[in-house]
């Protein structure tokens, strides 16, 4: 096959399935010079939107075409950027030889927990994946639960649980990691019932709703290949001896022998950093961010962004992506953009307000929202201990709980308000989505003086990039704290930490931010077993 890129299509042209593959078909031969029957089949490889001019919005593409006569295109079309279409397939590493004595095990069953165990129990390793938190389909009840009435399930919430804190977001898969494993990850996605599309789009996403599915259809993968799942199973201790991993401990009382333990645990697990600590591995504190979500209404973005073609079939809700460098030093960016989504609460500890955003796949919804944050760094955390990070975050969670009325009701003040410096005392005309409840207020009293003043500054520029942003109606709800992990556990070029047998990995690890890195990184640790381990079954 061969490649060929830049594309155009017309949005009108691509408004369904059916339309844009014979649109795509006359855009080839056309680009080829060649006759139809010279073409026997093509598929797409990427697909972007092209906005720069409101008035003429295309679609851009490159696909991969199966010609009659490949070998005097690729002469003719090398100047225009027409290669052979490269082997993007999976190379998976071979087995060593050291022999296990026990099944490696995976703590926590993120997007790296997951991904991991999908590697290892497709390559004979038998994985036991240890969740704190519940399925899926229990996780929901649990957290619908939460948003109706404030009971807070501390085990299995937006943070924890099957699938990790990604589930309940975007469910975007977008990453700027530049990684041949992030094609075989979209495929396995896909093989678990994500639609098609999200292996070609350029900013693809799942969707809560779909996600939710799809890590159902990844666990029975792994259960089928000989991978074992226990929910409702923390780890609270690990047994360390001469400087080696050889067990842990489960919901306090029950051992479980291993000499290998991958620690996918996530960017919450802070009784777990605490245990680690005490443990002696290493760690050190990183730098996050911290904000607000910031909410305007969906139509407003899509005017932005597409102008008169807001609205038209097959360009969706629009997305956007800013960042602000301040005289301060400071620096301000939106982060998990939600089209079409909501703002959702994502405490996972009792008496904190913690926010989050997600979106279903259609991402229909009347508001689109965004986590606006200001970037921390560990001299801002007051403290030079390895977790002083969490105590900073949560002690703005504990202030917006406080400040929302103790009853996991989130501190909100509108956009106006905010750079007015004054209480918000009622709504606008962009309604909130937040759940359980909100309570307008001065968020100022929530967050450090540098961030507000930073935000101030930032809302009054991306409101040059994006007209309107900085609508006086617009909603800011308090806090967003968990953007990344504010601890990196030590790892060598081998993923190993400081402890034999203990290896870090995924974004509580502090070595990826996101569905699909943390994905990658969960490979990537599995690569490392691998390599050293002999299997324990045959291979499927």
């Amino acid at each position: 096959m061969i490649r060929i890129p830049n594309l155009k299509l017309e949005i009108q042209q691509a408004k369904n399935n059916g339309a844009e593959k014979e649109a795509l078909r006359g855009a080839i031969l056309s680009k080829l010079k060649i006759n139809p029957k010279d073409l026997i089949t093509f598929k797409i490889f990427k697909k972007s939107i092209d906005a720069r001019k409101k008035s003429a919005i295309v679609y851009i593409y490159t696909v991969d075409a199966r010609l009659k006569n490949e070998v005097a295109v690729l002469k003719k079309g090398s100047k225009s950027g027409i290669i052979p279409s490269p082997d993007l397939s999976y190379q998976p590493v071979s087995p060593g030889n050291v022999l296990l004595n026990h099944r490696p095990v995976i703590i926590g069953m993120g997007p790296a927990g997951l991904f991991a165990g999908l590697i290892l129990s497709r390559s004979g390793y038998a994985p036991i994946i240890l969740e704190r938190g519940d399925d899926v389909d229990h996780r929901s009840i649990k957290i619908d639960t939460f948003w109706q009435t404030g009971a807070l399930d501390p085990e299995s919430n937006v943070q924890f649980g099957e699938g990790g804190a990604g589930t309940f977001s975007d469910g975007k898969l977008t990453t700027l990691i530049n990684d041949p494993r992030c094609r075989s990850i979209l495929e396995a996605f896909i093989a678990a019932g994500a639609p098609e599309e999200i292996l070609y789009l350029s900013k693809p996403h799942i969707g809560t709703d779909l996600l939710r599915e799809t890590v159902k259809t990844l666990r029975q993968t792994i259960i089928n290949n000989g991978g074992e799942v226990r929910f409702r199973s923390q780890v609270t201790d690990f047994l360390i001896e001469n400087g080696r991993l050889t067990g842990l401990i489960i919901n306090d009382h029950n051992q479980l022998d291993c000499q290998v333990a991958l620690l996918g645990i996530g960017h919450s697990a802070r009784d777990t950093f605490v245990t680690l600590y005490k443990r002696g591995i290493t760690m050190t504190p990183k730098a996050f961010s911290i904000g607000v979500r910031i909410e305007h209404p969906q139509r407003l973005i899509d005017t932005a962004q597409y102008g008169s073609a807001a609205g038209s079939a097959g360009l969706g809700a629009a997305d956007y992506k800013l960042s602000y460098h301040s005289p301060n030093g400071r620096s301000a960016y939106t982060f998990c953009m939600c089209p079409g989504g909501y703002v959702v609460a994502a405490a996972s500890e009792p008496n904190s307000v913690v926010t989050n955003g997600m979106s279903e796949h259609r991402r229909d919804g009347q508001n689109a929202n965004a986590a606006l944050l200001v970037g921390v760094q560990p001299e801002d955390f007051g403290d030079d201990h390895p977790l002083a990070g969490v105590a900073f975050q949560r002690h703005w969670e504990g202030r917006a709980f406080a400040l929302g009325g103790q009853n996991y009701h989130a501190p909100a003040q509108l956009v106006g308000d905010f750079l007015a410096d004054r209480p918000s005392s009622q709504w606008g005309q962009v309604k909130p989505t937040y759940t359980p409840g909100l309570k307008l207020t001065q968020l100022k009293d929530c967050l450090p003086d540098y961030v507000v003043a930073t935000l101030k500054e930032a809302l009054i520029h991306f409101d040059k990039k994006i007209t309107g942003f900085a609508m006086a109606d617009s909603i800011m709800t308090g806090v967003e704290t968990r953007s990344s992990s504010p601890v990196r556990i030590n790892r060598n070029e081998n993923h190993l930490s400081n402890i034999s047998g203990l290896y870090p990995m995924g974004e509580g690890a502090g070595y990826a931010g996101g569905i699909m890195s943390s994905a990658v990184d969960g490979v990537k640790t599995a690569e490392q077993i691998i390599q050293v381990y002999a299997q324990l079954t045959p291979k499927k």
